[in-house]
């Protein structure tokens, strides 16, 4: 049975395309995927992780790596956008921006985890604090059957770029370094911020969701 993943990978998506590439390629690439009928009925609840899969796979046959990459680092951007506009409530993103990096970024990352099935669907995240930080997804839908010499979960990373950008530190960077598309056994993301924010890293155990 297939998982499911948050509505923000497909109607993001869509949002970038439009803004970038214009109504008809938007169509274009999600009639590729089988997926028009999101156009017309924008998704507001938790979609078929399968339907992600096939979007991103789109995009890359459609666009070309380098076209989709862009397309799927906008979707991230506002991706991140909507959930600290909607989904992370105002309290919390002042106490993590009141607490020094360290401990915002563990205290962002433990929120993450408890909400990472929205992003893993039928796969499996890990996290692990610290500076840099890692999180990990075994069966990310991102790329789920694709084939690269290179990561493509792009989306993903500037998703969590942006929220560390807003509430850890402007400085922070975040980097797929392993990607199942590539044979590896999991999508790994690599999160690092300025040592001058930065206090000591805290080196303990994963927190794991999914």
């Amino acid at each position: 049975m297939n998982g499911q993943v948050g509505p923000n990978a497909i109607t993001r998506v869509a949002e970038a395309l439009r803004a970038h590439r214009g109504e008809r390629v938007c169509r274009e690439v999600f009639a590729r995927a089988g997926l028009t009928h999101h156009l017309e009925h924008p998704p507001s609840r938790m979609v078929d992780e399968a339907d992600v899969a096939a979007l991103q796979a789109a995009l890359r046959e459609a666009l070309g790596d380098a076209h989709a990459a862009r397309i799927a680092r906008e979707a991230g951007r506002l991706t991140g956008d909507y959930l600290l506009a909607h989904r992370i409530p105002r309290p919390v993103q002042w106490l993590i921006r009141a607490l020094p990096a360290r401990l915002g970024a563990r205290l962002l990352l433990a929120s993450i985890a408890r909400h990472g099935w929205t992003f893993a669907g039928s796969g499996r995240m890990r996290v692990t604090p610290g500076n840099p930080a890692r999180l990990e997804i075994a069966g990310c839908p991102l790329c789920r059957g694709a084939r690269s010499a290179h990561p493509v979960c792009d989306l993903y990373a500037v998703t969590l770029e942006r929220l560390f950008h807003r509430l850890v530190d402007p400085g922070t960077v975040v980097r797929e370094t392993e990607c199942e598309a590539m044979g590896a056994p999991g999508c790994r993301f690599i999160i690092a911020w300025t040592a001058e924010r930065a206090v000591a890293s805290y080196h303990g155990p994963g927190l794991e969701a999914g």
